[in-house]
C-alpha cells in the first residue's frame, strides 16, 4: 500500500467517524438538553484524549506566550463553531448542514489572501465565487427556503474558518495533541457551566451508549486527522475530505430518513467542484514554484 493510499483511506477514515458522531448526537439531541449532551461526550472525550496524548508523551507546554494566545482564541473559535453547528445539526437534515461544511476549503482560502497576502489566481477566486453560489442554493436565502438554523451553519463556517486561520499562525513546536485536549477540555469545561444553568434531564442506557460511541468517533477523527498529515501528498490526499457529504447522505437517509432535494444537490456539487478545482489549482501552482 502507498503512502498515498494510506493518506487516502486515513482521510476517509477521518470524515466516516466525525459524521458518524453527527449522526449519533443528532439522535441523542432529540431527548435530551444540548450543553448537557456537549458535557457527557466531551467528558469522555477529553479523558481519551488525555490518555492518548500522554501515551503519545505529547503533554508539554513548551512553547511562546504567543502560541498559547493562539491557542486560546482557537478554543474560542471552537467553542462557537460546536454551539452553532449543533444547533443548526438538531433543526437541519444532516446532509445539509454537511454540505454548507463543504464550503470551509474556499473560506479558508479566500481569509489566508485577505488576512495573510497570499496569493490567489483568477481561477481560484472564481471557483470560490462558484462555491458560495453553490452554498446559497444549499441554505436558500428566501422566503421560502430559508431558515434562522442555515444562519447557524453559516456561523458554523465563520468560526471554523478563524480557527484554521489561526491555526495556520501557531509554530510547528506546538504539538498537536496539546492543541486538540486544550480545545476538547474548553468546550467540555463550558457546556458544563452552561448546563448547570440548563437543567440536566436523566439518560437512559441507550442514549448513554450512543453518546460514549459518540466520544470514541470523535476521538477516531481527530487522530485519523493527524496521522492523515503524516503519510501521502496534500494535494493528493485532501479531496478525499469531501467523502463526508457521501457518508451524510447514507446517513441522512438510513437513520433520519431525510434525503435532500435537486436544488441542495446541485448546490453541494458546484461546493464540492469549486473545492476540488481550488485544491488542484493549488497543486499546480506549487508544483510551478
Amino acid at each position: 500500500m502507498t503512502p498515498n493510499v494510506k493518506g487516502a483511506l486515513l482521510m476517509m477514515g477521518s470524515m466516516a467517524a466525525f459524521t458518524v458522531n453527527d449522526a449519533l448526537v443528532k439522535v441523542v439531541g432529540q431527548d435530551m438538553p444540548l450543553f448537557q449532551l456537549v458535557a457527557l461526550r466531551g467528558a469522555l472525550a477529553t479523558l481519551l484524549i488525555y490518555l492518548l496524548a500522554r501515551n503519545l508523551g505529547a503533554l508539554h507546554l513548551n512553547f511562546s506566550h504567543h502560541d498559547r494566545w493562539l491557542i486560546a482564541l482557537r478554543c474560542l473559535s471552537e467553542l462557537s463553531a460546536t454551539f452553532f453547528f449543533l444547533t443548526a445539526l438538531m433543526h437541519m437534515p444532516l446532509a445539509n448542514v454537511t454540505a454548507v461544511l463543504q464550503v470551509l476549503p474556499l473560506t479558508v482560502t479566500l481569509g489566508a489572501a485577505l488576512f495573510f497576502g497570499e496569493h490567489i489566481g483568477w481561477r481560484r477566486i472564481l471557483a470560490i465565487g462558484m462555491g458560495f453560489a453553490g452554498m446559497l442554493l444549499i441554505v436558500r436565502p428566501g422566503p421560502e427556503g430559508f431558515s434562522i438554523y442555515a444562519i447557524y451553519a453559516l456561523i458554523a463556517v465563520v468560526s471554523v474558518t478563524l480557527r484554521d486561520l489561526i491555526t495556520r499562525r501557531m509554530s510547528p513546536e506546538v504539538p498537536s495533541m496539546v492543541v486538540t485536549l486544550a480545545t476538547s477540555l474548553s468546550i467540555t469545561l463550558t457546556a458544563g457551566f452552561a448546563s448547570a444553568v440548563e437543567g440536566w434531564v436523566a439518560v437512559p442506557i441507550p442514549s448513554g451508549l450512543m453518546l460514549g460511541s459518540s466520544a470514541v468517533f470523535v476521538l477516531m477523527g481527530y487522530l485519523f486527522s493527524v496521522m492523515v498529515m503524516r503519510v501521502g501528498e496534500v494535494g493528493f490526499v485532501a479531496p478525499f475530505r469531501y467523502s463526508s457529504l457521501i457518508w451524510a447522505l447514507a446517513l441522512g437517509w438510513l437513520v433520519f430518513g431525510d434525503w435532500p432535494d435537486s436544488i441542495t444537490m446541485i448546490g453541494a456539487t458546484l461546493v464540492v467542484g469549486a473545492g476540488l478545482f481550488t485544491l488542484f489549482r493549488e497543486r499546480v501552482v506549487q508544483a510551478a514554484e
